[in-house]
């Protein structure tokens, strides 16, 4: 198992992206029941304060650097990080593996219309893939039971939530018992990149470490929450300090 790191009291797994996916295959494997959270530097801010999300994400069996924020913290604090291990690209990783190990997928979240985009492009990307259900992520707390029968009913090994941060961790731990899927991920804008309704930073962007002032430019709605980043140095900063 991967050292855990405390980033801002939130243990982050020191993990590459290759023993990322072996871990959660394991999971997968031996129908284990569990929560995987994919952690960017705002998912961090956000569980200074939200003592909630804080433990689900320290309860939760794996906890990815998603974002190069939560790398650069773990290296400023002296730890060994070996690279971002982006949401977006281990649920491709555990899409493309699927159809080869015969793993059921379901697609939970975004917008009406985005999940059934996001299943007809990872049918033509992963030949095979057997995706047993989707869902849109609009809903009122009434239609739960039935949300939730429905994705028990379609048996899936693998349940991508996309309904954003901190709700998707939250709705997941609540109902991860009863939902009974081996393994349970947050995903945040993962089906809409994969429909095309969003953008994803070019691949340069993404190597100079720029994905999230891509996504400040591309949607000025979330210009408050890029300033979590700043934020978020000067805490790492101070956490730093105070451990020093």
């Amino acid at each position: 198992m991967a050292e855990k790191i405390d980033i801002l009291g939130v243990k982050v797994d020191s993990v590459t992206m290759a023993q990322a996916v072996a871990q959660v295959e394991g999971y997968m494997d031996e129908r284990k029941n569990v929560l995987i959270a994919t952690a960017n530097a705002e998912m961090i801010m956000r569980a200074t304060h939200d003592t909630e999300l804080k433990d689900i994400l320290n309860d939760a069996a794996l906890v990815v650097p998603d974002g190069a924020g939560t790398v650069w913290a773990a290296h400023h604090l002296g730890y060994e990080m070996p690279e971002r291990v982006a949401g977006f690209d281990l649920a491709q990783e555990l899409m493309r593996i699927a159809p080869s190990k015969k793993q059921k997928v379901f697609f939970f979240g975004s917008a009406p219309g985005v999940a059934e985009k996001a299943k007809a492009k990872a049918e033509e990307l992963y030949p095979g893939i057997e995706i047993v259900g989707t869902r849109d992520g609009y809903f009122k707390p009434e239609d739960e039971p039935a949300i939730i029968e429905e994705i028990k009913a379609a048996q899936p090994d693998l349940l991508l939530a996309a309904l954003g941060v901190p709700k998707q961790e939250k709705w997941l731990n609540a109902h991860l018992k009863e939902l009974g899927v081996p393994v349970a991920i947050g995903v945040g804008g993962t089906l809409d990149v994969m429909a095309g309704v969003m953008k994803r930073a070019p691949y340069w962007m993404q190597k100079a470490k720029l994905e999230w002032l891509f996504r400040g430019l591309l949607q000025p709605k979330r210009a408050g929450r890029l300033m979590a980043l700043p934020k978020f140095v000067l805490k790492v900063h101070g956490y730093k300090s105070n451990r020093a």
